[in-house]
């Protein structure tokens, strides 16, 4: 076993998306469609369970029947509305990468350990998030991209971690997969990978077990990560390369600091 890939999940790990775009473009969609709700801060969190924006739509509106109803045509409108909204307010600068994400990708782009994406949102999402927080040439920074629709079952299913794997042709030993939901954490598991969770507001809360650790963040050298569940709970971290292969090969290794 020897770590030659990190594979990212994206909204909530790469940055934190959800709860002032995701949600918010979520509700201008739903204004522009002249829908009479919207989806406050717990709301959203509750929905946050279902994976996939057009999945969680109707959800939602299988658990309120007085709402209007929508067929699916209606809700890939919206949703592609959404989207827009969405991809809009990211290249306004409105977000950026969550701590240690840059300094980690860096580190494995100096080392040669490859970078790869697994999620379920949009392609486009993902583009341009990523181009606006990492510039240009930001997708060649990613061996393999796996996004949207390109596999039958979304996540908690393992299809895209097993997707991406194949496209990288790699034993889910010689990776790890960083994620930030439970959703998130079976998939991974469910392809036989190990996973570090950095948590969010909204996951704070979920069932990780099975996880290397759960940490606050990855964390930067002016903005240390706590570990919140696992070994060493209670320590503050800079997780790096070193310290991913340290817990990737399990107890009994030393802890730095």
């Amino acid at each position: 076993m020897s770590l030659q890939a990190v594979i990212f999940d994206v909204d909530g790990t790469l940055a934190d998306t959800e709860r002032d775009a995701h949600r918010v473009a979520f509700n201008e969609a739903f204004r522009e469609a002249g829908l009479p709700f919207s989806w406050d801060i717990p709301t959203y969190g509750e929905y946050l369970r279902v994976t996939g924006g057009q999945e969680r739509m109707r959800e939602f509106l299988d658990d309120h029947p007085h709402q209007p109803q929508l067929s699916d045509a209606d809700i890939a409108r919206i949703h592609r509305r959404k989207t827009d909204f969405y991809v809009e307010m990211v290249r306004s600068g409105r977000l950026s990468l969550r701590p240690g994400v840059l300094r980690l990708l860096d580190e494995m782009a100096a080392s040669g350990i490859q970078a790869a994406i697994a999620t379920t949102t949009t392609p486009e999402n993902v583009s341009t998030l990523l181009r606006t927080t990492l510039g240009p040439g930001a997708e060649e920074r990613f061996s393999c991209i796996g996004a949207g629709g390109i596999v039958k079952h979304k996540k908690p299913a393992p299809d895209i971690y097993v997707h991406v794997l194949g496209r990288l042709g790699l034993d889910p030993a010689d990776c790890v997969a960083i994620e930030d939901s439970n959703n998130g954490l079976r998939s991974a598991l469910g392809a036989g990978l190990q996973v570090l969770v950095t948590r969010t507001e909204y996951t704070e809360n979920q069932d990780f077990q099975g996880a290397l650790r759960v940490l606050s963040s990855l964390g930067d050298p002016g903005d240390m990560a706590q570990i919140v569940q696992g070994e060493e709970t209670g320590a503050q971290v800079v997780v790096d390369l070193s310290l991913l292969r340290q817990w990737m090969a399990g107890p009994g290794t030393p802890f730095p600091g």
